[in-house]
């Protein structure tokens, strides 16, 4: 798709978006960020069923590419800010399922890509840091105090704390730690697990959890009952209960 972002969708209806820029680290760029949001439009538009989100080299991200913003204006570093907001937005706006792969460190703008997606899938290689406010800026404030909690998210904002692969498990960020040996079998069967489902209930379920968490239980019940009644209009879980009857 880009220099810097591999775009790759299989006849299941797979697509896996690969960071590749290894010999920056995959450092966060304007480029990367114009790239994500163009790569979810299309995603969206082939009617992807799944989003793999993945990187090449040993580094998942790490982080704003400050080299980009040396003799930046102050505009132009707003403006490369603004793209990034809006690629993190992008992902967790994809309306299918979508799953980070990290097998290496996540800094910064790693750790918002990442996070963006609905779960996490990360070998013990893995690491979680935002030390943006130790730089001198600010960054990944707002996703990470929602899935660990404000006091875990400021230590690692005021300290540079490190998560290990085995503390972003046990703190909700990462969903499984799996063996490297294990990745690709394990991100194989959840593909395939994903590809063989209803698409419109996936994306359905998709949007009653996120819309739920923004309302109270009676709204989000409300939400629930409404997506039900599609459900039913559409009429695709005869066809998935008959399958299932099958098997």
């Amino acid at each position: 798709m880009s220099e810097v972002l591999r775009y790759a969708g299989d006849e299941r209806g797979v697509v896996t978006l690969t960071l590749d820029r290894p010999e920056a680290r995959n450092a966060f760029n304007l480029a990367l960020a114009e790239a994500l949001a163009l790569a979810c439009r299309r995603a969206t538009e082939d009617g992807a069923k799944l989003v793999l989100l993945r990187a090449a080299g040993p580094v998942f991200c790490a982080g704003a590419d400050l080299k980009e913003r040396q003799g930046m204006s102050d505009e132009q570093v707003r403006a490369r800010r603004l793209r990034g907001f809006l690629a993190y937005a992008a992902i967790e706006a994809l309306p299918m399922p979508s799953i980070a792969v990290v097998a290496g460190p996540a800094v910064g703008s790693g750790v918002e890509i990442a996070a963006a997606c609905d779960f996490i899938l990360a070998t013990p290689a893995a690491s979680f840091r935002t030390p943006e406010a130790l730089w001198g800026t600010v960054g990944a404030t707002q996703r990470l105090p929602r899935v660990l909690g404000a006091r875990l998210a400021k230590d690692m904002m005021f300290t540079g704390r490190t998560l290990s692969a085995e503390e972003a498990l046990a703190h909700g960020l990462v969903s499984r730690l799996v063996a490297p040996e294990a990745l690709e079998a394990t991100v194989e069967e959840i593909a395939a697990t994903i590809a063989k489902a209803p698409p419109a209930a996936m994306r359905m379920a998709k949007r009653c959890i996120a819309e739920g968490l923004d309302r109270d239980p009676r709204g989000a019940l409300a939400t629930e009952l409404l997506a039900l009644e599609e459900n039913l209009a559409a009429a695709e879980w005869k066809k998935a209960m008959a399958a299932f009857g099958k098997g």
